[in-house]
């Protein structure tokens, strides 16, 4: 309540657009935007084969994805932002939702999983997280899941009592008073939701946005197709890809931010290679290399006034 919730705090001093963006769509499906965004498998593959031969762990596309992801919600912080009650958040942490099913046959119930990330795991962290998360709510005992225990409690309610409660639930998010324990188990409130449709063998589909939650990006990933693709020489040839369809709520973030934070995804995606370090060992590199440039510009700037000095020595003895 007034501004607070335990999941993000509200951004403050916003344009007049961006403050009044969500007041002229107030609900999370009016300010959808689709996108369709076609992947080159091939560094990818590469990546998988390598890491299966030398290390021994065994990547999917949709860890990358999520890998993708994390890193750049964690670059682009803009994108990792919500909205409720037409007001903007910055959320507190990096969540990736994701529904999956143990086995692909119709009398399987769904299992719906959020995972949880600072944005500075590397792929392996990420994987670790992911790997983990499916292994102990596929297991036969999945009581110990946060989502499926309140999922359990709600649908043991009779009718009237279930709607009294979603109102509750929808009422209490509203206003920021919705507890943190509810929000952490809640796949509804997430950085971006997750479809891997290329497991079942669909193309990619544009996903709607939950009006209740905070879902920002939902993205579904289609199934692999060979298609033949020009490169700058006008040359053509066959190259497997496959599509990622996005929808994101263009209320928290312009066409150009929003643009260049797709850019970036795709450049994770298709070069996984880029997400074996860590944030932090990638900070430290680059904090190095900024040293060392200080370092050079003031050896520049020595050697400057070391010449400018000579010159007016010069000078006066000419004269």
């Amino acid at each position: 309540m007034f501004g607070r919730r335990a999941d993000g705090r509200r951004v403050k001093n916003l344009m007049i657009i961006e403050k009044a963006g969500p007041y002229f769509m107030p609900m999370r499906i009016d300010g959808v935007n689709l996108y369709t965004q076609q992947i080159l498998c091939k560094k990818m593959d590469e990546f998988i084969l390598k890491e299966r031969q030398e290390s021994g762990v065994h990547f999917n596309y949709t860890e990358i994805l999520i890998a993708a992801a994390v890193r750049m919600l964690y670059e682009r912080p803009k994108a990792n932002r919500f909205i409720v009650n037409c007001q903007i958040y910055q959320r507190n942490e990096i969540t990736v939702s994701m529904a999956i099913k143990p086995k692909l046959t119709d009398d399987c119930d769904e299992i719906t999983l959020k995972f949880h990330f600072t944005g500075r795991e590397n792929i392996y962290d990420v994987k670790k997280i992911v790997d983990d998360e499916i292994r102990k709510n596929t297991q036969v005992n999945r009581e110990t899941h946060g989502t499926t225990k309140v999922a359990g409690v709600l649908d043991k309610m009779p009718y009237w009592m279930f709607k009294v409660a979603m109102k509750l639930i929808r009422f209490f998010d509203r206003y920021g008073l919705l507890p943190k324990s509810l929000i952490d188990v809640s796949p509804f409130h997430t950085s971006m939701f997750i479809t891997d449709l290329k497991s079942i063998k669909l193309n990619k589909v544009y996903h709607h946005l939950y009006n209740f939650g905070t879902t920002t990006i939902f993205g579904a990933l289609g199934k692999v197709k060979y298609v033949p693709v020009s490169d700058r020489s006008g040359e053509i040839r066959t190259e497997k890809v496959m599509d990622l369809g996005l929808s994101l709520d263009e209320r928290v973030a312009d066409g150009l931010y929003y643009g260049n934070s797709v850019r970036l995804l795709l450049k994770y995606i298709e070069n996984p290679e880029l997400l074996k370090a860590s944030l932090s060992e990638v900070e430290v590199i680059d904090k190095a290399k900024k040293r060392e440039e200080r370092k050079a510009k003031r050896e520049e700037k020595k050697r400057l006034k070391r010449e400018e000095k000579e010159k007016i020595i010069k000078m006066n003895e000419i004269a």
